[in-house]
């Protein structure tokens, strides 16, 4: 199902880095360490707003990387 909040999110396995663009505000974030798992739960999660607010924000080291920078 497509997120309201989150507009696009790609994930690094060699690096475990998960990227995350946000619709409202257009930033790109990564947020390092995340396993595996945790993204295939994040991927498959039916409210990925919810699963990211519960699973991955505030869990996990992360840095601003810019406002979006990609064409849909």
């Amino acid at each position: 199902m497509p997120s309201t909040s989150i507009r696009k999110f790609d994930y690094d396995r060699n690096n475990r880095v998960l990227s995350v663009w946000f619709v409202a505000s257009g930033k790109h974030y990564e947020f390092s360490d995340v396993p595996p798992e945790i993204f295939t739960a994040f991927k498959s999660a039916f409210a990925k707003g919810r699963y990211f607010n519960e699973h991955i924000r505030n869990h996990f080291r992360h840095r601003l990387v810019g406002p979006a920078s990609f064409k849909d």
